[in-house]
């Protein structure tokens, strides 16, 4: 058996104004993520977490914030993407283990249909999914609400 593990973090900065995606989930916030994408912080950091397991470089190799027609992406595209990727090389997900850091909004309740969806795209149960929120207790930009965290651990199977 060919197990690989990948490890994925991203970071992005919080703005008023802006939609905040988290899991493929639209969750009500006064602020978003500054990106080019959609700014889901969860997304790409479990897109690295494939492709560093599978040994394929990292998503802004593969989708580079330069590219134009990547402006504005549904983040669920670059997993499926992805996942396209690992496949092609003949991985599947075993499990992947999630944590977001975020000061508020509360998130939670959100992670069930989180699971649902990244579970869909990766052709995989949801209960291989396991996703987390928590906050840094009012520390460093995290807790001054200046932006958001996500890091992703993947494990993979050759078939």
């Amino acid at each position: 058996m060919n197990i690989r593990i990948g490890q994925g973090i991203d970071f992005h900065r919080l703005e008023p104004g802006l939609d905040l995606w988290l899991g493929g989930v639209l969750i009500p916030s006064g602020r978003g993520c500054v990106a080019h994408s959609d700014g889901d912080v969860l997304l790409h950091a479990v897109c690295d977490a494939l492709l560093g397991a599978a040994a394929l470089r990292d998503i802004g190799y593969h989708f580079p914030d330069s590219d134009p027609e990547l402006k504005k992406i549904d983040s669920k595209i670059l997993l499926k993407r992805t996942f396209e990727l690992i496949r092609d090389k003949g991985y599947s997900v075993i499990n992947i283990d999630c944590t977001v850091c975020l000061e508020k909004p509360k998130i939670s309740s959100y992670s069930c249909e989180m699971k649902d969806i990244i579970s869909a795209i990766l052709e995989t149960a949801s209960d291989n999914i396991s996703i987390k929120a928590t906050t840094t207790e009012k520390l460093g930009f995290t807790g001054r609400e200046e932006g958001v965290v996500a890091i992703a651990v993947v494990l993979l199977e050759k078939l």
